[in-house]
């Protein structure tokens, strides 16, 4: 009997050791094949300090960006530095509150920013929707990190459009 608990144990230990070292060795063997993978540090060895990317440009010429895909909250078309966004102050609606558009010329943030999560309206902005860079973001002069291939919806339902008509 205390053999075969032996002879269990052992086996146990055989079967969970056994995958660690397998990958163990295999990860060291593979190295190139698991350094091919496309990261941002762009095949930069792990143990080498890369020169940083220069810092892109806020594109601030205060000009509509277009969008990509429904409801895709309005890029900012101005640089925000140095904009106070806390649970005291939003810089942002110094421009954009309901009060301010008329002599700013800003747009006046959504009506969905004055409603609770049930649909009900609000007399002041939602505090889900008071931190505006959750998905507002500045657009800037920089090229994609990674490779892209994203198409616009506009785009896709011209393609659509033109297969269905030949």
């Amino acid at each position: 009997m205390k053999n075969l608990n032996l002879a269990v144990i052992a086996s146990l230990l055989v079967l969970t050791v056994s995958p660690v070292l397998y990958s163990l060795s295999a990860n060291a063997a593979d190295k190139e094949t698991v350094n091919s993978v496309a990261t941002l540090r762009d095949h930069t060895p792990i143990m080498v300090q890369r020169e940083p990317n220069a810092i892109p440009k806020v594109i601030n010429k205060d000009i509509k960006q277009g969008r990509n895909y429904p409801m895709q909250p309005p890029v900012i078309p101005h640089t925000i530095r140095g904009y106070e966004v806390n649970k005291s102050n939003n810089k942002c609606m110094s421009c954009h509150s309901r009060h301010r558009t008329e002599k700013s010329q800003a747009p006046m943030v959504s009506v969905t920013h004055y409603m609770d999560r049930d649909g009900n309206f609000l007399a002041e902005m939602s505090p889900r929707r008071y931190f505006c860079n959750q998905c507002h973001v500045t657009q800037l002069d920089a090229k994609p990190l990674v490779e892209n291939t994203f198409t616009d919806m506009h785009s896709l339902m011209k393609e659509k459009s033109k297969a269905e008509k030949h």
